[in-house]
């Protein structure tokens, strides 16, 4: 063989191996590894611990994002740090809140698909304390059922929080939960999204469907304008991630399963 030969065929190795990882991140049929978990409001990611515990048994990658909840910016800002130490294509997953942060976060390059578990998720403009008015919720309807303090944190008061966060939780979990919640900066709540991934993405939806903290009625309506696939757990409170979570689970794994199979 000449060296001329040689040379081209050394050369074309080496511009294979440049482009073989993007490809297999580009695979629509690549299997996807990496699961982000983000939470809600008033409570922090150990809440989805039965969850994790399910994703890293069945071989999945599982982080979770432990947001400041100070406001929208930083708790997409969290998210997207985590969503940059990911080695490849990713399911988004979220709670409650988190759903407006995945919103916006959920462009990200990495983001393959999005997973709204008892969530919200507006449109561009839209927040959710205003989406909540026209389909309110039990808690919203209860006077007093959300404490704002004078430096502008809201917290669930607590003796309501094991009927309206936690129904299907045991009831000293429910109880330690209440005691322990994170204050959460009350302009997150309506802070209109800049960005709506789930025009883009593929998503799937649980409806929890005893959810007194949002309106199960207003869960539906997010993922029917999404085109979610769907799944309504009955009898679940706003805490489905905690007290359903193979079922929880079951979703996430379907998702991270099927992303590359649909389109939105």
């Amino acid at each position: 063989m000449s060296a001329f030969n040689s040379k081209r065929i050394l050369l074309l190795a080496s511009l294979l191996a440049s482009v073989a990882p993007a490809a297999a991140w580009a695979a629509p049929d690549a299997p996807i590894k990496n699961i982000v978990l983000v939470h809600g409001a008033w409570v922090d990611a150990s809440g989805w611990k039965p969850v994790y515990d399910i994703l890293t048994r069945d071989g999945f990658h599982v982080t979770m994002v432990q947001q400041p909840l100070t406001s929208l910016a930083a708790d997409v800002a969290a998210t997207k740090q985590v969503l940059a130490e990911q080695d490849g294509p990713t399911v988004l997953v979220a709670h409650s809140y988190g759903g407006s942060i995945i919103t916006e976060a959920g462009e990200d390059p990495h983001v393959a698909a999005l997973v709204y578990v008892a969530a919200h998720a507006p449109d561009v403009g839209e927040d959710e304390a205003a989406l909540g008015k026209k389909m309110p919720s039990v808690t919203q309807q209860t006077p007093g059922a959300v404490v704002k303090t004078a430096d502008g944190l809201t917290y669930l008061k607590p003796d309501l929080f094991p009927s309206h966060f936690a129904a299907d939780l045991p009831l000293d979990q429910a109880k330690f939960e209440a005691q322990s919640q994170v204050r959460t900066a009350a302009a997150v709540f309506s802070t209109p999204m800049t960005a709506a991934a789930w025009k883009t993405k593929p998503s799937w939806g649980i409806v929890a469907a005893a959810d007194k903290i949002i309106n199960p009625d207003l869960e539906r309506f997010y993922y029917e304008r999404a085109h979610s696939h769907v799944t309504v757990l009955q009898g679940a409170s706003h805490s489905v991630y905690e007290s359903r979570p193979q079922e929880v689970a079951a979703v996430i794994e379907d998702a991270a399963r099927h992303a590359g199979d649909v389109t939105n």
